[in-house]
């Protein structure tokens, strides 16, 4: 099967933040701007594509992270809105893991919050790209420059705004970009496209000089920039956002952005600066491991299609309908239906059977994923959060994703001695899904003994 999209137009992007900063508003957002869905999901009224869980709905947060793919500008994009609550930050870390960029939601009037700063970090550890999105400008309170600044006092970031704020508050309309030099203005009606109009006089000396001080810190990024702006030449458009794509990959600088996802206000630009400056799987590094016989022996894998199959297992959920599911990122290789692959980190073969792309909790079904790309395996038996599957004749053990240690311990039993076996069942699907929690049978009580996390 052909690749219908090419490498280069494919991004893998998380949503990441706070708790109520607006992730799963902004990856509803989305979705309906790129045409995945015809009505508009909304956190609060429980009707969330991405929050699909039955207790996500009844309290409007994100449990577990969902995944889906869209499309924008020819390009396809592969994206995981996670949690903001620290109780669930292992689904973060295990979607960052696998991830080539993310989208960080800052609430403009809170600013930097301390689940930003655990997300922040967790993005470092795993060298991901990202950009910055300055959500709730409508609201009152909001202060696009003070949220830069505490970017920069607590998240040591360096970030580079390419868009004016046009208002605050119940006054914010849109914005100035400050790339192309221009007005963008959003009207109450959704599927209207924003008004791109010239700047007006009495703003264009700020624009001028917040343009010009963008100008200054891409150009510290490179090289030959740097001599055209010392001698005073004119830097184009182009030159400009190739320079800011290359230091943003570079986790150099940070794109800011601003907008009010639930008054639909920014998104579309959201989507346009994750194709213009998050990466895509050929503009990250090959991904490295290590020889199952030898770990001293690296092994990489470039994203290609035609080199030896090597994907990492991230997550495992238990479908109500079809059983248990693994989703795997590809590196290398195609990972296709009736495929023997090797099981490195178990040392156990696992045969697909059906492969899905995911759309939050539906599934469609496809017959082959090629390298760069994200999707589930319908039933695998031997499979886990952070096993390694690959080609049995060209092994590679990939890093495993590290989770924080259980915290505490609780002894639990079944009300009645019929409830055993059911409880059994219950804690082991859990302990696959969540590799926060385990479940141990003391060997001195016989208790059931669970351990896991508390924030």
């Amino acid at each position: 099967m052909a690749r219908t999209v090419p490498l280069e137009r494919i991004r893998n992007i998380g949503v990441i933040a706070h708790i109520d900063a607006g992730k799963t508003t902004v990856s509803e957002r989305i979705l309906y701007f790129t045409g995945k869905t015809y009505k508009i999901g909304e956190v609060h009224d429980g009707t969330a594509v991405m929050d699909w869980m039955v207790q996500e709905r009844e309290r409007g947060i994100t449990i577990t992270a969902a995944a889906t793919t869209c499309e924008w500008r020819e390009c396809q994009i592969n994206l995981i809105d996670t949690p903001g609550h620290i109780d669930f930050t292992a689904e973060v870390q295990r979607s960052l893991r696998v991830l080539d960029g993310g989208i960080v939601v800052f609430d403009a009037v809170a600013g930097v919050q301390p689940q930003s700063e655990t997300v922040w970090r967790q993005a470092d550890r795993f060298g991901v790209p990202r950009l910055a999105f300055i959500n709730k400008m409508d609201r009152t309170g909001a202060n696009f420059q003070r949220t830069i600044e505490m970017i920069v006092d607590r998240l040591g970031a360096r970030p580079v705004v390419i868009q004016m704020p046009l208002g605050a508050e119940a006054a914010y309309v849109g914005f100035v970009d400050l790339m192309s030099q221009v007005e963008i203005v959003y009207g109450d009606d959704i599927d209207a496209p924003p008004e791109t109009r010239p700047i007006r006089a009495e703003l264009q000396a700020d624009a001028a000089h917040q343009r010009s001080a963008m100008i200054e810190v891409i150009a510290e990024t490179d090289e030959g920039l740097t001599t055209k702006y010392l001698e005073g030449e004119e830097i184009s458009e182009v030159e400009l956002r190739a320079a800011l794509r290359r230091a943003t990959i570079a986790g150099k600088l940070v794109p800011v952005l601003s907008g009010a996802a639930l008054r639909n206000k920014g998104v579309q630009a959201v989507l346009d600066a994750v194709i213009d400056y998050l990466p895509s799987p050929m503009d990250i590094p090959a991904v490295r491991g290590v020889a199952p016989d030898d770990v001293e022996k690296e092994e990489r894998r470039d994203a290609d299609e035609n080199a030896a199959t090597s994907a990492l297992a991230f997550k495992i959920v238990t479908d109500p309908y079809v059983g248990r599911l693994a989703y795997i990122r590809v590196y290398s290789g195609k990972v296709a239906t009736g495929q023997g692959l090797m099981n490195t980190t178990r040392g156990q073969r696992e045969r697909i059977g059906r492969l899905v792309r995911m759309h939050a909790n539906s599934r469609e079904e496809v017959e082959e994923v090629l390298a760069g790309d994200i999707a589930a395996i319908i039933g695998p038996k031997n499979t886990f959060t952070g096993d390694t599957l690959c080609d049995p004749s060209a092994p590679i053990l990939l890093e495993a994703i590290k989770f924080p240690e259980q915290v505490i311990s609780v002894a639990i039993e079944p009300r009645t001695k019929a409830d055993q076996e059911k409880m059994g069942e219950a804690l082991r699907r859990l302990s696959e899904e969540d590799p926060t929690f385990r479940v141990r049978t003391d060997e001195e009580t016989g208790q059931t003994i669970i351990s896991g996390r508390v924030s």
